[in-house]
């Protein structure tokens, strides 16, 4: 795992592996690492948040375990289970070559270590030095978050029939919160918080031409110009972000665009609006913007 010793380091760092952070966000990516804090992520789809969990791990060349969260997710889930199709297995052949023993002993043997199917969480204590992203926590229902903030606290987790797991190393944790709901508290002041905003028009521009450097110039700020302007309405459903733009830039160039111009953007407008309302709204104003 490689060491880095201050913001504007991993500021440089994320740079190498593409990814572009303003100084907030390499300051508070620092800490969260020389403080072995988890980082609690917070922002509009399409910021760049989970891609900053991606990103870490590449340039620290530790893996990448990822949880998704969703609505009914339980610690079984996160945490771990049983393999209790090959526990069926074992208990068969044990009945079959007549070596059961006693009732303790077979217990024992089904509740062994071979059988234990590691989820996320498990992993991540067990393997680190490792990145653990918890992906969408405001999907999680609040039985879930006590849950979370108990395994985030004391870096183990105690299994029944083998006993506590406690990582040697606290893996590196980043949370992402598009903010569909409010989290709690608790959750929050175990983490350093960072909002992460939709990228300003010479940033955004950076950024697509860092991460597509195929892309012809003046398309990637044509592009940007035009996202920037669309965002700004304020009156789309879902604002596109940076995904967004980095999707309809290499669309365009796919098409072997070398500029922008009405009737290739019309043609890739799915890269950017993920709504039928959007759509029209966009064509229209597309239409103002490149014909002006």
């Amino acid at each position: 795992m490689i060491e880095v010793n201050n913001a504007l380091e991993v500021s440089k760092r994320l740079g190498e592996v593409g990814y572009l952070a303003d100084e907030g966000l390499a300051t508070i990516t620092y800490l969260a690492l020389s403080m072995q804090r988890p980082l609690l992520l917070e922002g509009e789809p399409g910021t760049g948040k989970t891609a900053l969990a991606e990103a870490l791990s590449e340039f620290l060349d530790i893996p990448l375990i990822r949880l998704q969260c969703y609505e009914g997710i339980d610690s079984t889930q996160a945490l771990y289970d049983w393999d209790f199709t090959r526990q069926i297995l074992h208990l068969r052949t044990v009945e079959a070559t007549g070596t059961a023993g006693d009732a303790d002993d077979l217990e024992q043997s089904l509740f062994d270590e071979r059988f234990l199917l590691a989820r996320p969480i498990l992993r991540a204590l067990r393997e680190s030095p490792a990145v653990l992203l918890i992906d969408e926590i405001d999907r999680a229902d609040d039985e879930f978050e006590a849950f979370l903030l108990e395994v985030l606290s004391t870096n183990q987790v105690t299994i029944p029939e083998i006993g506590t797991i406690t990582a040697q190393t606290p893996p590196i944790v980043v949370l992402t919160s598009n903010r569909t709901r409010e989290l709690h508290d608790a959750l929050k002041r175990r983490c350093l918080y960072h909002w992460i905003d939709h990228p300003g028009l010479a940033r955004e521009t950076e950024i697509v031409r860092t991460r597509l450097p195929q892309v012809a110039d003046k398309l990637a700020q044509q592009v940007v110009e035009v996202v920037q302007k669309l965002r700004a309405g304020n009156d789309m459903l879902k604002p596109p972000g940076v995904a967004e733009t980095l999707d309809w830039a290499r669309a365009l160039h796919q098409l072997g665009c070398g500029e922008l111009d009405l009737e290739s953007a019309a043609a890739t407008i799915g890269a950017v609006c993920k709504y039928r309302e959007d759509t029209d709204r966009v064509r229209n104003a597309l239409d103002k913007m490149l014909t002006a």
